[in-house]
């Protein structure tokens, strides 16, 4: 509590000071020449002068040959002398007693808490009690003595803290029948302090922005005085202040005044907004991670540009979307003109490169394994270059990749590709060489954009075996293919692997040109959306519709890598992967020129697991445009474990109506929800 002289007076204290520098809680103390208390009383001094040697423990008193006596010891009662009693007259077994000599283990007990925080309050106080932090150790009575009064005024500061400036705080050790010392703390609050008046001087010199910077400190008349509000009104000011382009703003330190007579306070926060500032140009420091012309490429400010902190944490986050900084800082500086800022960037590298290896499995289509090898600025700037192999069971592949991000502009990136891939599939062979290029503007967990496209060339030379629907005769032929891959999408969703809500929209478009045996033309259209609804905090059901269809000549003409297929992981789940669809003789799956697939799942989530049931349906069609006929139905249920990085997914589904040949079961496993 505050000391006498400023009890029944208002007090003036900064911030700090009022709600953590205070004096210790005062306690009654021996009169004159009495000895001093024992450690053993059932009551404890939490007074500062009151703590007692841990080094030295009781001894037998020198010269008299007497053991030191136990007060907590019951006195031998008078002949005929009525048990003792308490309150409820009642008879009191003697109190067990405490030997002072021996460490002791002890439990700590909190009283008169419920009225100021309860849990909230006990959590706090457990995180920096001394008695909480060396509950596990053994202690004798001096130690325990110390750390009870050290305790003791812990848990005043905080009750202050929380407003309550008429708290005081008590101690006892008891002894228990087990063996164990038990601490108590015991807390008298009073009654909570509230504000009655919050000002805010300099303040008006924002002028017509003052309105709003007032009511973005949130602390007002009334509210209990409160260390925990005052520091996020505090916090909230600053950052309003900031994102108005005060970037040089000022707050000084919260000055309360303290009235124990009305059991109120006043708050006084000085503001120097110091200008609105327009921006300048950037100044690079220390090592030059990338050029001032690059770093204005990613950045959305230009010299005249208001320079607030929404913009500056812009660039923070999209420089981290990089990979390739490690520390950023960012610091307005102030010009010659007043009205001009200079933001100066200082970065430091993060590890370059990345190994990293990948293990799938999925029904149909076989275990596999895949390693990479990444340099993300090998031809800089930001110019990432990866190594990639795949080994699986049916699939086998080498490719060299590069991507130039920020390309043109921000969120650009120019892409390209050289590979090699040989695919064993039930419905054909095909061993390919590819190279592509393009540009594109791709999401990214950090920056999950509502729009993205993308531009791109392919040419592949192909050869690719399967063979003839009707009389299953094998064939070989090698194709030589020129595509121009477009996409646009269109991303609603609140999260990029674990939406909850919201819809997702896409469509693909591959107009492409054929030379095998003559040349003919094709144009391939996808399009695809998802939906999502949560019907409760723990469930969440999500639906997906997914059409195609194949413009140009006969199926057959077509090469077997470059049709549709249906079925597997990421299409109809029970189905084996391309099992869906239109079979030769032999029962082998030949793909299709039009599809049409649907998925229904309920995500229900506990903690960091959800289970998934899903129904999912689809069907291949030899016509260009799908139908509504001879859907395949598969169901099953999912099992997800939850990462700061998205779902893991095991999903294990079987076929409704299978065909012939069809697996029982399927299962996939990969990262991510399956749409």
């Amino acid at each position: 509590m505050f000391p006498v002289a400023l009890r029944h007076c208002a007090s003036r204290l900064p911030f700090a000071a009022a709600f953590w520098a205070l004096p210790g809680v005062a306690h009654a103390q021996p009169p004159p020449g009495a000895p001093p208390p024992s450690p053993l009383t059932s009551s404890i001094s939490s007074s500062p002068g009151g703590e007692l040697d841990p080094n030295s423990p009781m001894q037998a008193l020198p010269d008299l040959g007497v053991a030191w006596p136990d007060p907590t010891a019951a006195a031998p009662a008078a002949p005929g002398a009525a048990p003792a009693t308490g309150p409820t007259g009642k008879a009191q077994a003697p109190r067990a007693a405490i030997d002072a000599g021996v460490a002791q283990r002890y439990t700590v007990v909190l009283e008169g808490i419920d009225a100021a925080g309860g849990t909230a309050l006990r959590a706090r106080f457990d995180s920096v009690s001394t008695l909480v932090q060396s509950a596990g150790k053994p202690a004798n009575v001096a130690q325990i003595d110390r750390r009870a009064t050290e305790d003791a005024e812990t848990l005043r500061a905080l009750l202050v803290a929380e407003g309550f400036y008429d708290a005081e705080v008590d101690t006892k050790v008891e002894a228990q029948p087990d063996a164990r010392i038990r601490v108590r703390l015991i807390a008298t609050a009073g009654g909570i302090y509230h504000f009655s008046s919050v000002t805010l001087p300099g303040l008006d010199a924002t002028a017509g922005d003052a309105p709003a910077l007032r009511a973005a400190f949130t602390l007002k008349p009334d509210d209990p005085v409160d260390a925990d509000k005052v520091n996020a009104a505090q916090a909230s000011l600053k950052a309003a202040l900031g994102e108005r382009g005060y970037v040089f703003a000022k707050l000084d330190d919260p000055q309360i005044v303290v009235d124990h007579d009305a059991h109120a306070a006043t708050l006084s926060l000085a503001v120097a907004p110091n200008g609105v500032k327009r921006f300048g140009h950037f100044e690079l420091r220390g090592r030059h991670l990338f050029t001032a012309q690059h770093i204005a490429q990613i950045a959305r400010l230009h010299p005249g540009d208001p320079l607030n902190a929404k913009r500056i944490d812009d660039l923070r986050r999209a420089l981290i979307a990089t990979g390739l900084v490690s520390t950023i800082q960012l610091t307005p500086i102030q010009t010659a003109d007043p009205q001009v800022a200079d933001l100066a960037v200082r970065l430091e590298p993060a590890p370059p490169r990345t190994v990293a290896a990948e293990l799938g499995y999925g029904t149909g289509e076989g275990a596999s394994l895949q390693l990479s090898w990444e340099h993300r600025n090998l031809l800089p700037p930001e110019g990432a270059v990866t190594f990639r192999g795949i080994v699986g069971t049916q699939e086998q592949a080498l490719s060299a990749n590069y991507r130039r991000s920020n390309f043109r502009s921000r969120d650009e990136a120019l892409t390209g590709q050289l590979a090699i891939d040989h695919q064993k599939r039930p419905a054909y062979e095909a061993k390919t060489a590819s190279v592509s290029a393009g540009i594109e503007r791709q999401t990214n967990i950090i920056w999950q954009k509502k729009w993205t496209w993308s531009v791109g060339g392919q040419l592949l030379a192909s050869d690719e075996k399967d063979v003839i629907q009707a009389t299953g005769q094998p064939r070989d032929r090698t194709y030589f293919i020129g595509l121009v891959p477009l996409s646009l999408a269109y991303d609603g969703s609140d999260n990029l692997l674990d939406p909850t809500r919201g819809y997702r929209l896409s469509s693909h478009v591959s107009p492409s040109l054929s030379f095998q045996n003559g040349t003919f033309g094709y144009t391939i259209v996808q399009l695809d959306g998802s939906y999502y609804v949560p019907v409760s905090r723990k469930v969440v059901l999500a639906g997906r519709l997914r059409f195609g269809s194949i413009f140009g000549p006969d199926a057959s003409r077509i090469a077997p890598s470059q049709r549709f297929y249906s079925g597997g992981g990421g299409s109809v789940r029970g189905y084996g992967y391309q099992d869906i669809g239109p079979r030769d003789i032999d029962n082998d799956p030949v793909g299709g020129k039009s599809l049409n697939e649907f998925a229904l799942e309920a995500r229900i989530r506990f903690g960091n697991f959800g289970v998934v049931p899903f129904f999912d349906g689809g069907n291949l069609y030899s016509s260009t445009m799908p139908r509504l006929t001879g859907l395949r139905y598969g169901t099953g249920i999912g099992v997800r474990y939850y990462t700061s990085f998205g779902p893991i997914r095991v999903d294990l589904g079987t076929p409704v109506n299978p065909q012939k040949g069809d697996t029982r079961v399927a299962v996939y496993v990969s990262l991510g929800q399956a749409f």
